[in-house]
């Protein structure tokens, strides 16, 4: 099942980087731009929940793979970066 958590949490992490990029980039600009704040709302709580999602699947990356705390420290900076989440994806994919 070891594998399986870092595909989990290399999946949920190009969804939850979509979801940031959507809100950043579409839901935030029609909410300021349009007056349709409605976007936001529904695509904050996506986004929220996938980073949720995303530091829960780290942390039991973190245990059962033991990483070194820097490297999910770095994780999950990336998390908070538009794009990051796609850069850690294919660090990932290269060493796994």
């Amino acid at each position: 099942m070891g594998k399986s958590t870092i595909d989990l949490l290399r999946r949920v992490g190009i969804f939850e980087g979509i979801s940031y990029l959507v809100l950043l980039f579409i839901a935030m600009p029609l909410k300021y731009f349009a007056g349709l704040p409605v976007f936001v709302l529904i695509f904050g709580m996506i986004h929220g929940i996938l980073f949720i999602l995303f530091v829960l699947l780290l942390f039991l990356v973190w245990q059962r793979h033991r990483w070194p705390l820097i490297r999910v420290f770095g994780a999950f900076i990336a998390s908070l970066l538009p794009f990051g989440t796609f850069v850690l994806d294919a660090r990932l994919r290269k060493e796994y």
